[in-house]
């Protein structure tokens, strides 16, 4: 069949360049007070979660992002027991934090709440850890959350849509300076920090905003096929620790599919031209 007679959704990636999906059905579709969001069944990647008309997770490549925003730094720090995840409304980094024994708290704060509402209703492969008994949800701004909550977590996740409109402020140096503050003494964070091929200049900014604030920065890399380029950055603050230090051989053994000991120690293996962009 002429593919023209399907519904196409496209994602304009940059100016230049756009990624389509053939669409079978529009599952949701609405405009919240903060953005328009959709959820698409598509025949490539399967249920399809949009912000602003740009993808944010897919079933078919969700895992990869998920296990690589968390599970680095959870398995880094000595004893994580309460970790903060500010956006990820579909609730997939909540999913992979509670395989962790030691964690006793996931505070998870999404500024929309229509995203976690439709995460659960279309995405429950992705949501389902949301109604776990030690997941607090917080639908609210986690730039204030941090400003408000000094020495709490031991890990703070930044899992963010792209830095504009509601996120715009999670990309800054006052931000980091507030979250280095809500870290407990040994605390991590990481933030997905864009793509090194068309986010050059911004994945530089961030990374010497970031070095300016924790006396530890790390960038590593992940494979996402639905985001721009599809080598995606992911870069870590740490006040103590540092996971080029992780015996990677006494890792425990997780039900992942993309994340390893192995993965953990080569994850930070950069390309020459990553590495230019953090001089």
């Amino acid at each position: 069949m002429d593919p023209k007679l399907f519904l196409w959704f496209t994602e304009y990636q940059t100016k230049d360049l756009a990624l389509s999906c053939r669409v079978t059905r529009t599952l949701h579709s609405e405009q919240t007070p903060f953005q328009n969001l959709a959820v698409f069944e598509t025949e490539q990647f399967g249920r399809m979660l949009v912000l602003d008309n740009v993808i944010q997770t897919t079933i078919m490549d969700e895992f990869v992002y998920h296990e690589m925003i968390t599970h680095v730094a959870l398995n880094t720090h000595a004893a994580p027991k309460k970790v903060l995840v500010i956006g990820g409304g579909d609730g997939g980094s909540v999913r992979e934090i509670l395989k962790h024994p030691s964690i006793e708290k996931v505070v998870h704060c999404e500024i929309d709440g229509a995203v976690i509402e439709a995460s659960r209703k279309y995405l429950p492969e992705i949501s389902c850890a949301l109604n776990d008994p030690r997941v607090e949800i917080i639908v609210n701004d986690g730039i204030k959350h941090v400003k408000n909550n000094n020495s709490t977590y031991d890990i703070i996740i930044v899992d963010s849509p792209d830095p504009v409109g509601p996120a715009e402020g999670l990309f800054c140096a006052s931000f980091y300076r507030d979250v280095y503050a809500a870290l407990k003494e040994d605390g991590i964070f990481v933030e997905q920090t864009e793509s090194p091929f068309f986010n050059r200049d911004l994945i530089s900014r961030l990374h010497q905003d970031i070095s300016g604030t924790f006396p530890l920065t790390r960038l590593f890399l992940a494979n996402v096929p639905t985001y721009p380029g599809g080598l995606w950055s992911f870069t870590m603050g740490s006040k103590k620790y540092d996971p080029l230090d992780v015996d990677v051989a006494d890792l425990p053994k997780m039900n992942t599919r993309y994340y390893s000991p192995a993965i953990h120690r080569t994850c930070f293996v950069l390309p020459p031209f990553v590495k230019e962009l953090l001089k």
